[in-house]
Formats: C-alpha cells, sequence, structure tokens
C-alpha cells in the first residue's frame, strides 16, 4: 500500500464537518471513516459499528486501561469518545486511508499521534450564529445540549491555526471542492 496518510476532520458542533466528510466518502476517494468508541447514549438514528461503537462506560475505561486508543478524551461530563488502535488497523489491512471526524481536542491528539503523515482539517462555519441554527435545525438535542454545544463552540474555534488547513463552511459545494483539492495536494507530497 501507499504511506500510511491518515485525515482528519474536525470542527465545533454545527460546523458541517461530517456532511462533508460523508460528501468524501461518497465520491469514492480511498477512504474508510474511522468509527470512534463512545459511552453515550445511542441516538435513534445511529447504528453500532457505523456510526460509533457504543460501549458502556465500564467498557470504555477498560480500554483505556489496556491502551486500546490512539488517543481519547472525556468530551462532556461522564461522555468519553475515542480512537481505537484495532480501528485503524483494520482501515490499512483494507488498502484505504483512515478518516476521522473528531471533536477539536481529538483532533489534535491525533495530529500529535500521526504528526506529519496526518492531513488535519478544521471545518469554520462563518459564525457562532449559523452554528447554533444548524443545531437548532437537526432536531437531535434539547435545550441544555445545544447550550453547552454552543459554549464549547465559541472555545473550539480558538483552535482553529492549530490544524494545517482551514476550510470555511459558507458554501457546502464550495467547501467540498475546496477539501477535496486540499486532499489532493496532501497525497501528492
Amino acid at each position: 500500500m501507499k504511506k500510511r496518510k491518515v485525515f482528519i476532520f474536525s470542527a465545533p458542533s454545527g460546523s458541517g464537518k461530517t456532511t462533508i466528510v460523508h460528501a468524501l466518502l461518497d465520491a469514492g476517494l480511498p477512504f474508510s471513516f474511522s468509527i470512534s468508541a463512545t459511552n453515550r447514549a445511542k441516538r435513534p438514528t445511529e447504528t453500532h459499528g457505523k456510526d460509533y461503537y457504543f460501549v458502556s462506560p465500564e467498557e470504555f475505561k477498560q480500554k483505556v486501561e489496556n491502551d486500546e486508543f490512539v488517543e481519547w478524551e472525556e468530551v462532556y461530563e461522564n461522555i468519553s469518545y475515542g480512537t481505537l488502535k484495532s480501528e485503524i488497523e483494520r482501515i490499512f489491512e483494507n488498502g484505504k486511508y483512515p478518516i476521522f471526524d473528531v471533536d477539536v481536542v481529538g483532533g489534535l491528539n491525533l495530529k500529535k499521534y500521526f504528526g506529519d503523515d496526518a492531513l488535519a482539517v478544521f471545518v469554520q462555519a462563518p459564525s457562532i450564529e449559523i452554528i447554533e441554527e444548524r443545531l437548532r435545525n437537526r432536531s437531535t438535542d434539547d435545550e441544555e445540549s445545544i447550550q453547552k454545544r454552543l459554549a464549547k463552540s465559541a472555545y473550539e474555534m480558538s483552535f482553529a491555526t492549530q490544524f494545517d488547513t482551514i476550510i470555511i463552511n459558507d458554501n457546502l459545494n464550495k467547501a467540498i471542492e475546496e477539501t477535496k483539492k486540499q486532499i489532493q495536494d496532501f497525497l501528492e507530497k
């Protein structure tokens, strides 16, 4: 296989990173989605082993103790997410590049772990007001969750410059095309 490169997408909730990642996967690029593990409850629209590996808090803690994660963090109180080492190996063994859809701290931790073999992309909404609108339009979170996500979003935007590139998602098609160009440039390095 080619070099073991990875692609990291991070953003505050509501910036559109997941939509961009899915567009890249649907475009037939040589990627495989890196499925994160989490101990949070599964949403009705989510599938275990496709969207996340849903594990109990006890199982998550055991995986941490067994050093099974490339990176992990407690994103919200008692809610953790992490990237399993076995997941990365599964993707490389299938001849694909891992593509990550992770929060900002997770993205920076992955970049630190993979170094120059990673392209870390920060997806940014045009404003915090747009993020709020997108979160409300999703209809997946209650008011308390939306307020937590908004507070965290403002903090996360301060990390944008620590990523390799920033994609402003004010026009989805333009953001997807710019992302594809950045990926191609990175693969040709």
